[in-house]
């Protein structure tokens, strides 16, 4: 696997904020996402990657350790903690990048890849044997003898609509498939524990990310959507599709509708839970065509000397 830079992958720089990263992010995965995308590959493998860069740039350790050795390839032994109990990956002389990079997928959480990002179908796989000492990696480094431990602990990306609805997922642990349920309304940095799954009897602990939708922004329980709406509808009156975690519903638009009004959707948000569900607002986003038959101009013209 090619080596890939993070901050190249979002283009940004290595000194960008948190905030430039998630905006890099954002824009990026309105370009790429596979529902604007559909049939293009090379977007559909773009709006992974972006997914696996921004899931360790926009965490303040990840992007610690990605700072300290993404880039130089020489891991101090120890320097990831947990991986089986010490593992000396100072013993590989200097790995090349792309060596450095399937291990680095690995530990944050790519691992044996995921099919199904951003929806686009396909289960999740979580592979745990890097950090269990699997395939030669143990309490004596590379090539030691495999060591077990109680627990393991790992993440599930799942996109925003599998976080809503609920997903089922496959993860791999010390090379067992194992299938759990995400449950549907589970947030981002909620735990899952697979009791007695793990090597020896342990448990398998699992931090759930929710990556981001472009389309929709979540503050607490409600959801936050812009929707586009012909001036023209604005302006009389009509209906839009608007994009809901559920599926497109039809909205009445009111005449006389600006660009910027929020209109409610009650019960559209996002589960809670003692039950319900809070509410999802469609900004609107007043558009015009982007060209204008003669008798359109026309018509805009008189529409002009009508408001003066």
């Amino acid at each position: 696997m090619a080596y890939r830079d993070y901050y190249d992958t979002l283009g940004v720089t290595r000194s960008a904020s948190e905030g430039e990263i998630k905006s890099a992010y954002r824009k990026l995965a309105k370009q790429y996402h596979p529902d604007k995308n559909q049939g293009d590959s090379s977007a559909a493998e773009k709006f992974k990657e972006m997914g696996e860069a921004y899931a360790v740039l926009s965490d303040p350790e990840k992007k610690k350790v990605y700072d300290t050795y993404g880039h130089s390839g020489q891991v101090p032994p120890g320097a990831y903690g947990g991986a089986g109990g010490g593992a000396d990956f100072g013993g590989f002389g200097g790995v090349d990048g792309s060596q450095f990079s399937d291990f680095f997928q690995g530990l944050f959480g790519r691992g044996g890849g995921r099919g199904g990002m951003g929806g686009m179908g396909g289960g999740t796989q979580v592979n745990f044997e890097d950090l269990l000492g699997s395939g030669g990696m143990g309490g004596g480094g590379i090539g030691g003898g495999r060591r077990f431990v109680q627990n393991v602990e790992g993440e599930l990306q799942v996109s925003l609509r599998e976080a809503y609805s609920g997903s089922d997922e496959t993860i791999n642990v010390d090379g067992k498939r194992i299938s759990l349920r995400v449950p549907a309304g589970t947030r981002d940095g909620g735990r899952l524990r697979l009791s007695g799954q793990g090597p020896g009897g342990g448990d398998v602990l699992l931090t759930v990310r929710v990556l981001e939708d472009a389309r929709f922004e979540l503050d607490g329980d409600d959801v936050n959507v812009t929707v586009d709406v012909p001036v023209t509808v604005a302006a009389v009156g009509g209906h839009a599709r608007v994009p809901t975690l559920k599926g497109d519903v039809t909205l009445n638009i009111p005449a006389g509708s600006s660009g910027g009004r929020q209109l409610r959707l009650k019960g559209q948000g996002w589960p809670r839970k003692a039950g319900g569900a809070g509410d999802l607002y469609a900004r609107l986003n007043l558009t015009l065509p982007a060209t204008l038959s003669e008798q359109e101009k026309t018509l805009y013209q008189q529409l002009a000397e009508l408001r003066k």
